[in-house]
């Protein structure tokens, strides 16, 4: 199981096509969803220098950010899933 955090906010069309792109994913991920709009998520943003929403961690780590290429992110899981 891969655990990811996808940093999202309101009426944003790209958090929505990564939430779809996520859901699609043939890796066995959890996601858990934090608002920019939250505490807990202006403070992953600021420490992460995320400047723009979405943003996908995994053991805090900032791995993609912005509008997510299938292709990247299919290569980004791959790799994770080797570990």
């Amino acid at each position: 199981m891969i655990a990811l955090t996808l940093l999202t906010q309101a009426d944003c069309a790209w958090c929505d096509r990564a939430k779809q792109l996520l859901a699609e994913a043939d890796a066995d991920v959890e996601v858990t969803e934090v608002s920019l709009d939250t505490d807990e998520g202006r403070e992953l943003a600021g420490r992460h220098r995320l400047l723009f929403a979405p943003g996908l961690l995994h053991d805090d780590r900032l791995i993609a950010y912005g509008r997510l290429s299938e292709r990247a992110l299919r290569r980004e899981l791959s790799r994770l899933s080797h570990f």
